[in-house]
């Protein structure tokens, strides 16, 4: 009598999913991840905000390669309720994002070629340099993943892996710089026009996000519109609603009726609100091409929702 328990076709467990090209750059992602928070957390040391980020970012990245790595090695993915190359696709983007930022931030802030005073030493130099240097590799396999896995063009795909879906993530992430920015005393409050265009940021935000969500969680078949028409139309609206903000933002903080058009000299560094007006603007510019650039791309893009 033939048992009732089979194993799935191929065997429990997926050796390609640590022997391929992909499988070996989330390999190095762990050994790397692994090796650049422990280098911090035990001799080269952080604080304040920016080494809090710093290892956030690198603790938050390694947890989730090893969640990918474990599902896809035991085929568990098929029991989650995502869709699974919507995921990877996603999360490979948002983490080259989040360790190519802290592999600038670490070194720019904690790293010097000279040795602190004891009692840190030249040994938490050493130990600094060194996170520094994985935390650049770690960037790099991160990036790799996104390129190995990008879909190309003629290839159906899943949203999230063609060049429109991981502009969606850049996008969300330079928002988050944008808020950021903002709220560092940025004066945003002054003028009902300067409101506008923190009410453009979130809309964008907001809308950007739930497109994201909703890909991830394969649900965008049920929303009675095909998914990829949605998205051209919000990009389009997108780019109108970026371009009134990349206007008025810098008119209202920079012109000399309204504000500053040069960097007051009294303006005391880390705490300057021209400082962070700058940064809003450079940013606005930069996600005003960003969905510029995916409205472009979405004009042709063909993927399955369910990948």
């Amino acid at each position: 009598m033939g048992s009732t328990m089979e194993p799935p076709r191929g065997g429990y467990l997926h050796l390609a999913a640590v022997t391929s090209p992909v499988g070996t750059a989330r390999l190095l992602q762990l050994a790397f991840g692994c090796t650049t928070f422990s280098l911090v957390a035990h001799r080269g040391g952080f604080a304040g905000v920016q080494g809090t980020f710093c290892l956030a970012a690198w603790s938050f990245c390694f947890a989730f390669s090893g969640l990918v790595v474990a599902c896809e090695f035991m085929r568990l993915h098929s029991c989650l309720r995502l869709s699974w190359g919507n995921f990877t696709a996603a999360f490979a983007m948002l983490a080259t994002l989040l360790t190519a930022t802290a592999a600038v931030v670490y070194p720019l802030y904690f790293t010097r070629l000279q040795c602190p005073p004891e009692p840190a030493g030249c040994t938490a130099r050493d130990f600094r340099l060194a996170a520094s240097v994985f935390a650049g590799l770690l960037f790099l396999t991160y990036a790799a993943e996104v390129a190995l896995t990008r879909a190309r063009p003629g290839q159906v795909a899943s949203y999230m892996a063609t060049v429109s879906g991981l502009l969606k993530i850049v996008q969300a992430f330079v928002a988050c710089i944008i808020f950021g920015a903002l709220v560092y005393d940025s004066r945003y409050e002054r003028y009902a026009a300067t409101q506008w265009c923190v009410a453009v940021y979130s809309l964008c935000f907001l809308v950007t996000v739930a497109v994201v969500a909703l890909s991830v969680m394969g649900h965008t078949g049920g929303l009675g519109c095909p998914f990829d028409r949605l998205v051209v139309v919000y990009t389009f609206v997108a780019v109108l609603l970026y371009l009134s903000a990349a206007v008025i933002w810098p008119v209202f903080c920079f012109d000399p009726k309204y504000g500053e058009p040069w960097r007051p000299a009294a303006c005391p560094r880390g705490r300057c609100p021209w400082d962070s007006q700058l940064v809003v603007a450079i940013f606005t510019y930069v996600n005003l091409l960003l969905y510029t650039a995916d409205l472009a791309y979405s004009q042709r893009i063909r993927f399955v929702p369910t990948l």
